[in-house]
């Protein structure tokens, strides 16, 4: 399965973005998904995961009450809606894919087999 990101941009702070990762050559179905972010400098970080039925979703403390995970499986694609957007959430955000078929997201970038391409996320203050 192929991931392809979508949807980043320049905002301001306090403004909204939503995220897409689109799934190409399979199905979504029974991959447990998950956003990653990497400012410069800086190593990548767990933002959000979902589990491969939805009934699961772990964050960051970061971005919790501020970000929503989401999937939607009839169209091979997981969602990150960005709210209340801050300087400190520019980076380059990551989807990522775990067929492992372990039910929680793992936070630890090596737990995940696909990547997408990652989209830019730029934040004015």
């Amino acid at each position: 399965v192929q991931l392809q990101a979508s949807g980043g941009g320049l905002v301001q702070a306090g403004d909204s973005l939503r995220l897409s990762c689109a799934a190409s050559g399979g199905s979504l179905g029974g991959t447990l998904m998950a956003w990653f972010r990497q400012a410069p400098r800086k190593e990548r970080e767990f933002v959000a995961g979902i589990s491969w039925r939805g009934g699961s979703t772990i964050y960051s403390d970061f971005v919790r009450g501020r970000f929503t995970i989401s999937r939607e499986d009839a169209k091979n694609t997981a969602y990150l809606q960005m709210d209340s957007l801050k300087a400190e959430d520019t980076a380059v955000y990551y989807c990522a894919g775990d067929r492992s078929l372990r039910y929680t997201p793992s936070r630890i970038p090596s737990a995940y087999d696909s990547w997408g391409q990652g989209t830019q996320v730029t934040v004015s203050s």
